[in-house]
């Protein structure tokens, strides 16, 4: 391939350095095609250099396009640093730069302020770009002519086992029951976010620099709000959770936005404490705190990283959001045809066996299909359409919610583009927070500490969502997740780790699918009378045995 592209460049230079060459190259051309004494062209000769071109051009065509995507990646690259140079008074620093002085290693008394942070810019969602391609956008069209199979099949078959034509959906109405507990709890999560960090944070910052105790009133209102951010925010929707015994999907909105809005307040404390200090120190009459509304606009913002003001885009295309909410509402009658025709026909026939290493083997690579077709769909659904919608609404300039995850090499550059939202949050607040308390010698053990809070988070969600623990997710987040992170590492580019991380990600998926779903469908069919804690975190599927 070197070579290939060597002689590519070579051509291209001496075409270039040399005119009379080329004009000479084509000479025999134009000399051929030029109509003979007799007045006839020679088709097969017309043909033949016909031939040649095309193939040239195609032989050219792969280069070019690679040349073309690398030197547009680095115009844009330059372009954001030099923008972020501009900006800091010519010289490019990055969010902890600011700590690397010689005479600076651990200066913990000065953060880096927002501005130094992630830089927000105009740009489309990845998938908005691509979509204008035909070729790309086919595919699109495939998944829809897919949808529209999964519907035709399931009202054929209804026709034939019922005689008539069940247009019922019994699996969503269940999963989405008691909406109204749902939308209670989450006004009650959201008006709390709202009230509890902000007044606490203002009242603090306008006090800190009158305060002749700054250490204990810093320290009072750091325990207040952990306290109370804890014992509602935290607390609350477990509690309505159990107490209601909400059904799965509702879970999972409560569980979810819980677990966004906790976020959404540590980014807000986290970027504005440092301001206040630093005022605080230059001794300034005025203390930075942000509006009410500028708080407010954050929490519905598509971002985890807050900033007083964000590039607005400026109009509202009202049928674009019309369309991404179509989407996904398309997406879910997309994943409840998936459960109905792919799912629900695999696991009735499995609970009719025992555990056995035979069952849990076919049921794996049966579960690869649904998983991977509901991997891409909750991606598309939540990452795409969602975000864009809610982007578009409030005019949020940075579309950039994921990057070309599914050109990946390593996990290491899966984990950074597949969701760029909580990744940044992850990175900044986390991960260099890390390296800032404990010094830049200890990279490896932020990495892991990284891993460990996802792999947590994601199990808690689990957990609470399913109303059972079975820490599959997280033993292959933190095990081989991990471990695929530093062995298949941003060192590999070759095509044939792409297919490596596309089949480990297939692999996975339908192992996470089987494990949680036969452990669902056990704990149904193998219902304890009186369960202790420990029957919560026993697995039921490996010693249930069905009755019909």
């Amino acid at each position: 391939m070197v070579v290939e592209e060597t002689s590519l460049r070579k051509r291209l230079s001496k075409s270039s350095e040399n005119p009379g060459e080329e004009e000479d190259w084509r000479g025999p051309t134009k000399q051929s095609l030029e109509t003979p004494s007799n007045g006839r062209v020679d088709i097969k000769q017309l043909i033949a250099k016909k031939k040649q071109l095309t193939a040239e051009a195609e032989e050219l065509k792969p280069y070019f396009m690679k040349e073309v995507g690398t030197h547009f990646d680095d115009f844009v690259t330059n372009l954001i640093e030099k923008s972020a140079s501009l900006d800091n008074g010519g010289c490019a620093l990055t969010t902890f730069s600011v700590l690397e002085g010689e005479n600076n290693h651990r200066a913990k008394d000065l953060r880096a302020p927002p501005e130094h942070g992630k830089i927000f810019v105009v740009r489309r969602s990845l998938l908005d770009e691509l979509f204008e391609v035909d070729h790309i956008r086919t595919i699109y069209h495939m998944f829809i002519a897919l949808l529209i199979l999964f519907i035709l099949s399931t009202l054929v078959v209804d026709y034939i086992d019922e005689g008539r034509l069940v247009l019922e959906f019994g699996l969503i109405s269940y999963a989405f029951g008691k909406f109204h507990v749902v939308i209670s709890t989450w006004w009650a999560m959201f008006l709390s976010t709202l009230s509890i960090p902000y007044f606490l944070f203002q009242h603090w910052a306008r006090g800190y620099s009158k305060s002749s105790h700054p250490v204990i009133h810093s320290v009072f209102h750091g325990l207040l709000f952990m306290v109370l951010q804890i014992g509602i925010l935290g607390l609350g929707p477990i509690y309505v959770v159990l107490a209601y015994t909400l059904p799965p999907a509702s879970r999972c909105i409560v569980i979810l936005e819980q677990i966004r809005l906790i976020m959404k307040a540590h980014s807000f404390i986290r970027e504005n404490v440092p301001r206040v200090l630093k005022s605080a120190e230059e001794k300034s009459s005025s203390v930075p705190v942000p509006t009410v509304n500028q708080y407010l606009y954050f929490l519905f913002a598509p971002t985890l990283i807050y900033r007083d003001n964000y590039p607005r885009t400026p109009t509202v295309r009202w049928g674009y959001v019309a369309m991404q909410f179509a989407q996904v509402f398309g997406c879910l009658f997309y994943v409840y045809y998936i459960f109905e025709r792919l799912c629900a026909p695999l696991f009735r026939n499995i609970k009719q066996e025992p555990f056995s290493a035979r069952v849990l083997v076919l049921c794996v690579f049966n579960s690869i299909l649904p998983g991977v077709l509901v991997l891409l769909l909750t991606f598309f659904a939540f990452l795409h359409c969602w975000l864009n919608a809610f982007a578009e609404m409030l005019r949020f300039g940075d579309r950039m919610f994921y990057k070309d995850w599914w050109n990946s090499t390593s996990y290491s550059n899966y984990y950074r583009t597949w969701n760029v939202v909580v990744h940044d949050w992850l990175y900044y607040y986390a991960y260099k927070d890390f390296l800032w308390f404990f010094t830049k010698r200890f990279k490896s053990a932020a990495m892991l500490a990284v891993f460990a809070v996802s792999a947590v988070v994601h199990e808690y969600a689990l957990a609470v969502c399913l109303s059972f623990f079975y820490p599959v997710l997280f033993v292959l987040f933190m095990f081989f997740g991990m471990a695929f992170n530093f062995i298949v590492n941003d060192s590999r580019k070759r095509p044939v780790w792409n297919v490596m991380m596309w089949t480990s990600l297939f692999a996975g998926n339908g192992v996470l699918l089987c494990f949680y779903s036969q452990e669902w469908y056990a704990r149904q069919h193998c219902p304890l009378k009186n369960p202790t804690f420990l029957d919560y975190i026993r697995p039921r599927s490996w010693t249930c045995r069905y009755v019909f």
